[in-house]
């Protein structure tokens, strides 16, 4: 084999040894071939019953009814024909996608998409014709060096033979950060930021898309961007996050 490619293998060969070995659970730390090991993903990470259209948790009574809706989207139904969701972000999930968003923590990517995949399958969802991540503005892809929501969706594409195409979604403008917000505060915060490229709009008329994000709090991005869509001629749009933020009074 020449020198060149023998060195351009190196890296695929010793990451694939590297999966193959032992190292560190990164929740208790225990020895674990995987990045996250049996027992914590047993107490961590059980499904729950949820609300079909923003991922809220529904009592236990009502497993097993798969349009089952939360309240408020019966009171005010949300722009998304389904919301998938994989975990509470709560611990140990808060702070693994806490690393993961802004520390550049790539290993933990195909653990979380594990999760997310599995929920996927558990609910037998349609399979859309496009996974578009969350656009984020040019001035948080300079802090954070990554959007961590394309670097999501790009892997589930692949895993899910999907087309992952983020330049179809903009973000026209940068917007203050949502942490601190109120709900009402959040919906204005969004409105107006995000818009379809108008050079592939004719792409989206008539398909369904699937929204991908990390975190789900109380929802005003995923719904400012499927109202976007739908103006645009989009047929439906799901929303597929990693971790869903607990209501108050959740347990």
């Amino acid at each position: 084999m020449p020198d060149r490619l023998l060195t351009a293998a190196k890296p695929a060969l010793i990451e694939k040894v590297l999966m193959r070995c032992a190292g560190q659970c990164a929740v208790c730390r225990a020895w674990s071939h995987r990045t996250i090991c049996d027992s914590c993903l047993a107490l961590y990470a059980q499904p729950q019953v949820r609300c079909r259209t923003c991922a809220a948790r529904l009592p236990v009574e009502l497993s097993g009814h798969a349009h089952a809706q939360c309240g408020r989207c019966l009171r005010t139904p949300p722009p998304l024909d389904r919301t998938i969701t994989a975990l509470d972000y709560g611990f140990p999930w808060d702070g693994l996608l806490q690393h993961f968003k802004y520390h550049q923590a790539l290993d933990l990517r195909e653990c979380l998409l594990d999760r997310l995949n599995a929920a996927l399958d558990a609910a037998e969802v349609a399979e859309p014709d496009f996974v578009l991540p969350v656009p984020v503005s040019a001035e948080r892809l300079r802090e954070r060096g990554y959007n961590q929501a394309h670097e999501l969706a790009k892997a589930l594409a692949r895993r899910r033979a999907l087309r992952c195409e983020p330049e179809l979604l903009l973000r026209v403008r940068h917007n203050e950060r949502q942490a601190h917000l109120s709900l009402e505060a959040r919906a204005a915060n969004v409105r107006g930021v995000f818009a379809v490229d108008p050079l592939n709009a004719p792409r989206l008329r008539g398909c369904n898309v699937a929204l991908l994000d990390d975190v789900m709090t109380t929802g005003a991005t995923l719904y400012e961007l499927a109202s976007v869509l739908l103006q645009a001629g989009v047929m439906s749009v799901q929303a597929w996050v990693v971790a869903r933020t607990p209501e108050p009074g959740d347990n």
